[in-house]
């Protein structure tokens, strides 16, 4: 088996539909597979092998895709870097993974360490033309990676390569988590892991050939990478391709372009809520879906009140392919990610990984197909996340009687005030419920006293007045007195990552400072 056997499927079956649309340009799957069987040669002929990490520092462009599937072709491990890192956190990445080489963009290139990563040889630039093989021997000091291009690569080289078969559980990819609690984990995903994945989010999501996909999330990302790019590929469905999200650029694309689905995360959704969407042409859309974080009760039941259509969610982490469960084919239950999938197990533990009663909250564990060989180089964290034949998702949540999941908070985001336990995502449902909130974050700061207090960060809604007295009044009508934020700060906007969680860490920092 091999991943990028769906592409060569696809693109035998129907070389001219197209495969992602990005720009005013299309890209078809005859045209895609014949550019990635082409650069599959060229790693080859540069000596890259099955088995070999080949590092992808890209923007969401077209030659993520072909990178992607020529390694895939030859069985390398794709190594996915967020186009947000810079030199440190490359470097890093390069180091855990020992990439031999990495595919990056022009303006992305200076962030790749000219040393420190022994074992990278080649820096491939996708976007320069092709260099005088004598100006790129030079550039290969000792000591750095050779620089070429993506054309020097590709040129010549011929338009087929049949994939190289891989065992089940031969690794296909790493993706590395977010590192919230120390440096990222390599998360390794195999062959039969991803297979499996993206065959189960083409069918809950129902995509079809005729389908278009808003891929604005980034493909560095598990999301965007497997739910999105390889299941539409699997499916023989388009890739509407953008950068990144820019709501104008995004709405008017999915009217011109008849975009029939959208894929976002709760902070996206809750923006939208807050504007005009008249003037966009969005008849086309039949679908749209949240995952990479928990969507707030309060938000899903406006969007389905303005629109009358559910927000499907998908719940997993990027160590399980991500997709685990699924909010739901048969009946939609407003505040849960709902149950598990097909092939999948889900089940709330106690701290003793010992299932706890229907109704009661616990840590919520996974084991199905999906679920990860390990992380990268790392037994000991290997061991504790998969123990007891659970993977272990640090996600604090409880099951009702149907098996639909409802997500308390993070374990690491509980705020312990006196002895009492609160869970941040519960009051900020309680804060979207405040017509002039537009978006919040709830976090802990330490506390000599009480040894942590509630701190909330408040966006409020564009026209609206709101203060930090009125958002504290409003929670003291409405939860217990330790459950209230002694610190309210109102802000222009909260800090995010490139896939939209907000980063509470760096709320805490700033608040620790002030």
């Amino acid at each position: 088996m091999n991943v990028a056997d769906a592409l060569r499927d696809r693109a035998r079956a129907a070389p001219g539909h197209p495969a992602i649309l990005f720009e005013g340009m299309a890209l078809g799957y005859g045209e895609l597979d014949a550019r990635s069987a082409r650069l599959a040669h060229g790693m080859a002929a540069h000596g890259i092998a099955a088995g070999d990490r080949v590092a992808l520092f890209l923007p969401n462009i077209p030659e993520f895709a072909v990178a992607y599937y020529a390694a895939q072709r030859l069985g390398a491990v794709v190594v996915s870097i967020s186009s947000a890192f810079r030199t440190a956190e490359v470097e890093y990445l390069l180091q855990d993974s020992g990439a031999r080489v990495v595919f990056t963009s022009g303006d992305l290139a200076g962030f790749v360490p000219q040393a420190g990563c022994p074992m990278l040889e080649h820096v491939v630039v996708v976007d320069e033309a092709a260099a005088d093989p004598a100006a790129a021997d030079a550039m290969a000091t000792p000591g750095t990676a050779a620089r070429a291009s993506l054309a020097d690569w590709m040129s010549g080289r011929p338009a087929e390569f049949e994939p190289v078969a891989r065992a089940p559980g031969d690794a296909a990819a790493l993706l590395y988590s977010s590192g919230t609690t120390g440096f990222p984990k390599g998360v390794t995903l195999t062959q039969s892991n991803i297979a499996s994945n993206i065959a189960s989010a083409a069918k809950y999501a129902g995509y079809r050939p005729d389908d278009r996909l808003a891929a604005f999330l980034p493909l560095f990302h598990v999301y965007g990478q497997n739910f999105i790019l390889n299941a539409a590929v699997l499916a023989g469905a388009t890739v509407s391709l953008f950068r990144r999200f820019v709501p104008d650029e995004v709405l008017t694309a999915i009217g011109r372009g008849r975009i029939t689905m959208f894929f976002g995360v709760p902070t996206i959704f809750i923006g939208l809520l807050s504007m005009d969407l008249s003037r966009y042409d969005l008849s086309s859309i039949r679908f749209e879906m949240s995952a990479a974080a928990t969507m707030p009760e309060q938000v899903s039941r406006q969007w389905f009140a303005r629109f009358g259509r559910r927000v499907y969610e998908g719940y997993g982490l990027t160590e399980c392919s991500p997709f685990a469960c699924y909010n739901d084919s048969v009946e939609h239950r407003f505040g849960s990610v709902g149950r598990a999938i097909e092939g999948f197990e889900l089940a709330i533990l106690d701290e003793d990984d010992n299932e706890v009663a229907r109704g009661e909250w616990g840590e919520i564990a996974i084991r199905g197909p999906g679920v990860m060989k390990a992380y990268w180089n790392r037994p000991e964290d290997t061991a504790h996340a998969l123990r007891s034949g659970w993977l272990h998702s640090g996600d604090i949540g409880r099951m009702d009687e149907d098996g639909y999941v409802y997500i308390v908070d993070r374990v690491k985001d509980m705020i312990n005030v006196s002895g009492f336990k609160v869970w941040p995502a519960e009051v900020e449902n309680y804060l979207y419920r405040m017509p002039q909130v537009q978006e919040v974050a709830v976090y802990g700061l330490p506390q000599a006293e009480s040894g942590e207090e509630v701190a909330a960060a408040v966006v409020a809604r564009a026209g609206e007045r709101l203060s930090a007295e009125d958002v504290i009044a409003y929670c003291r009508e409405s939860i217990a007195g330790y459950k209230v934020p002694v610190r309210v700060d109102i802000v222009d906007e909260l800090p995010k990552s490139p896939t939209g969680k907000i980063l509470k860490r760096i709320l805490r920092e700033k608040a620790g400072r002030a």
